[in-house]
């Protein structure tokens, strides 16, 4: 498939995967490119995430991903997690998944082989999260200060805001009910939360 990929759509991918460390502005790709204006990047650059080779993050230009292994399936299957079962080292990933979600891969701004779902528990993280939402998540160990995780602490599958001062990590909640609080030192970050699915009736 990538053979049938217009020339110019060919050498913006290889621009792009040889500067993923340092993500291009379009104006610089357009340099590169010699393209006659930043409009034709950005169609040959919405063509390629159309067709699978590229998932960007919409919110963030300088965020996107190349699907090293071509363009993904249209759906997806998500292992779907539920936070009150963790693994045998207290992992939820490590842990048999309550379910497989069928999901559009183009709802997921990252490669879909990073991600996972959670069903949310309590009220800790209303209104932004409730009881019985799925979350889509993607694997990682760490996150930027002031993201909202999936994570471990104490044994215990949480959803929270994470906040660092000096060498301590804060736990916070959405809902001012539940104060915030001081991760343990067996706290570790499942996945950062990327997408919410709500399970209301809105």
């Amino acid at each position: 498939m990538y053979k049938e990929l217009h020339p110019i759509q060919k050498k913006l991918l290889d621009i792009l995967k040889n500067n993923i460390e340092d993500p291009l502005t379009i104006r610089e790709i357009q340099g590169m490119l010699d393209a006659s204006s930043t409009s034709v990047v950005a169609y040959h650059i919405a063509q390629l995430e159309k067709r699978g080779f590229l998932k960007k993050n919409p919110l963030n230009p300088k965020d996107y991903h190349i699907l090293k292994d071509g363009p993904e399936k249209q759906i997806v299957y998500l292992n779907l997690y539920g936070l009150a079962h963790c693994g045998a080292r207290g992992s939820i990933l490590e842990g048999d998944p309550i379910d497989r979600i069928p999901l559009s891969a183009r709802l997921i701004s990252f490669p879909a082989s990073e991600a996972f779902m959670v069903k949310a528990k309590g009220d800790s993280m209303e209104p932004l999260i409730h009881e019985g939402d799925l979350i889509i998540a993607r694997k990682c160990n760490s996150a930027e200060n002031g993201r909202i995780v999936v994570c471990i602490n104490n044994g215990e599958a949480l959803i929270k805001k994470i906040k660092r001062e000096s060498k301590n990590t804060i736990l916070i909640s959405e809902n001012s009910k539940h104060p915030p609080f001081l991760a343990s030192k067996k706290f570790r970050i499942e996945g950062e939360v990327r997408g919410i699915i709500t399970s209301r009736v809105v």
